[in-house]
């Protein structure tokens, strides 16, 4: 039976990074059964050929199980979760250039009956600092091999995979005396510490001196509006070209396809399955871009200062900046966001958070912003900026902006009670490992592409159906989806939506980013060969007028989530109530942001 070997510590340690490097970047992630909680699990083969199997646990301080994630991550330790063999042996990953702080969750793991090896990782970075840890010593007042190893780099790992077999048939479970409290585990772990680090005389601490001007009170929250405007601007101006290039393949496919018979043949690869993923392909290079921001952000050590940064701000509104992980996650995916609040350890805190994730603006809606404003806001500097850049910058402010008010109006009704403080571990500032960010970048953007290649194609091709008959000569609105459409029509004929809009919103249901594939779709059966040619953009522009538009951008910044999103918010919250508020609140938002936008707007414009 292929041994089993568990990677435990603290987040911000590095352990996925040794994971990553051990198992070649081929690690499969999972759900644990009956749980929302990720594992990993990957193959490695030592010098020796033999293969171990890894298990890359989430992250954990200790014993106590504050969040579900640690939970699970101490069920799984201790052969307490059903289907689940308990791992045979633990590889416990810790910051060395933090040893002090966590030594004592080292000691914790003690009790837990499993064999154990301490890898202090980033020794590198506890090198820069100044700090001479005696490895031999710590080892002997431990009780149990102790490794030292720089993840990353290949002879940075020599050390473990020279020692592997021998480390994992010699050890033997710790010796186990009586069971001590925490604060005396704590004085325990400061002692060894002590008696085993060296402090040079040469010490210095850039982290600390790079904090001096990202977490000072003034300047720190002006970088962070700065980083994040750029972020947006970056969106626009480096995804120009190869967002060209994609569309003139797009185009070239459509023209190649209309020369395939017989006609209704040539209008469902065109029309239909082109159409569709081709008009969110488009948006695939800014997608990248923005995932790219996200995780560097996360893997220099940033994310957790600006999570600090906005304390002051989330206090007033009853939460503190522990939720700001959650809610920058669900700048990538509501889904990810609304998991990552099991981390809150307050209840109230944690629903607050989920019901206002869905408002932080998720990727899926950057290609409907992309299409929407390409189509209709001229690109154009203002002064030293980028006019699309700064609609873009907008949309995404007008989210935060709702989700703080109604954080506050929630944390003083259904929601009501004490404010938790934050306390949280600022990681030392690091340069971003290229293998885990070139290994999580592709993940993401193969989910994308993913999701193009099955949600939107067999959506396309149902939808080109739907609107390609019955063939009555009528148009569309003879169509099958024209009559559906035409049922729900009046509920939008006041914030200004079309026919083609409202069968376009109904997919957009199943993944946001369908609706722009839908458009493409639904637009591509009615339009004329040239037409089709010129792209979704023109055609958007021939047939809604500029109120039309804008009111469409208000919706989607706060329209009602996907159902995928909704039935993770049932599931962590364990609450159709839950749900079906977070539902309702946020299609009321949309329909009077949009009714807002296209009245005035008619206005303004008349």
């Amino acid at each position: 039976m292929t041994i089993r070997i568990a990677l435990v510590g603290a987040p911000n340690t590095g352990k996925t990074t040794l994971f990553n490097a051990l198992t070649g970047g081929r690690g499969k992630t999972g759900n644990y059964p009956g749980v929302t909680v990720e594992k990993r699990t990957g193959n490695y083969t030592s010098n020796n050929g033999k293969t171990y199997e890894l298990i890359d646990l989430p992250g954990v301080y200790g014993l106590s199980g504050r969040s579900s994630d640690e939970r699970v991550s101490l069920q799984h330790l201790r052969g307490e979760i059903e289907d689940e063999r308990q791992p045979d042996m633990m590889l416990a990953v810790l910051d060395a250039s933090r040893l002090q702080t966590h030594l004592h969750s080292i000691l914790q793991f003690k009790q837990i009956d499993l064999p154990m090896v301490l890898i202090l990782n980033m020794m590198d970075m506890a090198q820069r600092d100044g700090l001479e840890i005696d490895l031999a010593a710590l080892e002997k007042q431990l009780g149990f091999p102790v490794i030292g190893v720089t993840a990353p780099r290949k002879n940075g790992r020599q050390a473990l995979e020279d020692k592997w077999d021998t480390l994992v048939k010699t050890t033997v479970k710790p010796t186990q005396g009586r069971q001590l409290d925490l604060p005396t585990l704590q004085a325990q772990a400061r002692k060894i510490a002590k008696s085993v680090i060296k402090q040079s005389s040469a010490s210095h601490d850039l982290t600390q001196s790079i904090d001096r001007v990202t977490m000072h009170p003034v300047f720190g929250p002006f970088l962070l509006m700065g980083i994040m405007f750029f972020i947006f601007q970056a969106v626009y101006t480096w995804s120009a070209i190869p967002m060209e290039l994609i569309e003139a393949g797009v185009g070239f496919l459509q023209g190649g396809a209309r020369q395939i018979q017989p006609e209704w043949l040539a209008s469902l690869i065109g029309d239909g399955i082109i159409a569709g993923v081709g008009s969110i392909m488009v948006f695939l290079p800014q997608i990248v871009i923005l995932f790219a921001f996200i995780l560097l952000l996360e893997a220099s050590g940033y994310m957790a200062r600006a999570a600090f940064l906005v304390d002051g701000l989330m206090s007033k509104i009853g939460l503190n900046g522990r939720a700001l992980i959650p809610l920058l996650s669900s700048f990538a995916c509501a889904i990810p966001g609304v998991m990552a609040a099991r981390s809150i350890e307050s209840e109230r805190d944690r629903l607050t958070t989920i019901m206002i994730a869905p408002l932080m603006t998720c990727s899926a809606r950057l290609p409907v912003y992309a299409l929407i404003i390409g189509a209709f806001i001229p690109n154009q500097s203002v002064g030293l900026f980028n006019l699309q850049g700064l609609v873009l910058f907008t949309l995404y402010m007008t989210g935060i902006v709702f989700a703080i008010l109604i954080a506050f109006v929630l944390r003083h009704t259904v929601t009501k009670g004490p404010a938790q403080h934050l306390l949280l571990e600022l990681p030392g500032y690091m340069i971003p490992k290229m293998v885990d960010f070139w290994i999580a970048l592709f993940g993401r953007a193969w989910a994308f592409v993913r999701k193009a290649g099955t949600i939107i194609f067999a959506t396309s091709v149902i939808l080109w159906g739907l609107t390609s008959y019955p063939q009555t000569g009528g148009g569309i609105r003879d169509s099958y989806a024209g009559t559906i459409g035409a049922w729900i029509e009046p509920i939008f004929r006041p914030i200004g939506f079309s026919l083609e809009t409202v069968i376009a919103l109904v997919p957009g249901m199943a993944a946001r980013e369908v609706v722009v594939a839908a458009m493409g779709t639904v637009y591509a059966v009615q339009g004329n060969e040239q037409q089709v040619e010129m792209g979704l953009a023109a055609l958007l522009q021939s047939a809604w007028s500029l109120p039309s538009a804008l009111a469409f951008l208000a919706w989607y910044v706060f329209a009602p989530q996907c159902f995928a999103t909704l039935a993770t918010v049932r599931r962590e919250t364990n609450s159709w109530n839950w749900t079906l508020f977070l539902t309702g609140y946020l299609f009321v938002l949309a329909w009077v942001a949009a009714f807002a936008t296209f009245q005035i707007s008619t206005r303004m414009l008349a």
